[in-house]
């Protein structure tokens, strides 16, 4: 039957709009609202106000901005989410993570840095920074319109 597929690692994300299957694999840019699942293999750029979920077998390398992303695959590159960015294993992430939610569960990689900042409008003030931080720096509160 053709429709909507249900996974039990999805709750709460919204209707599935797309799906790319284990075995595929697609190159170019990808925009959508709702939710996307791959499980197969992206390379490109992907602008989203929904929520991205890469599957255990998926690969996801490029420029990545997104409401909120689930990670059980690889992911390489940049990622900004502007609500959650969740690493459930056997989930890694390769670069450098924006967002003002993360959460990286037990049997995960997370390599690179995490800029953790907190939205409101068109300002984003960064809260920390980890990863790229010299000896001395301060954890203050910067603001920077957008």
């Amino acid at each position: 039957m053709l429709g909507t597929v249900e996974k039990p690692n999805e709750a709460s994300t919204g209707e599935l709009l797309g799906f790319i299957g284990k075995g595929m694999t697609i190159e170019g840019k990808l925009s959508f609202a709702n939710t996307v699942r791959i499980d197969g293999g992206f390379k490109g750029e992907i602008a989203a106000t929904g929520t991205l979920v890469v599957g255990d077998s998926g690969v996801v390398e490029g420029e990545i901005k997104v409401g909120s992303i689930i990670v059980m695959g690889v992911v390489k590159g940049t990622l900004e989410a502007t609500g959650r960015v969740e690493l459930r294993a056997p989930g890694r992430v390769l670069g450098d993570i924006t967002t003002s939610n993360l959460m990286i569960g037990d049997g995960t990689v997370f390599e690179g840095n995490c800029r953790m900042v907190r939205r409101s409008d068109n300002t984003i003030t960064e809260v920390a920074s980890y990863g790229s931080l010299s000896s001395g720096a301060s954890g203050a509160e910067v603001s920077v319109e957008k």
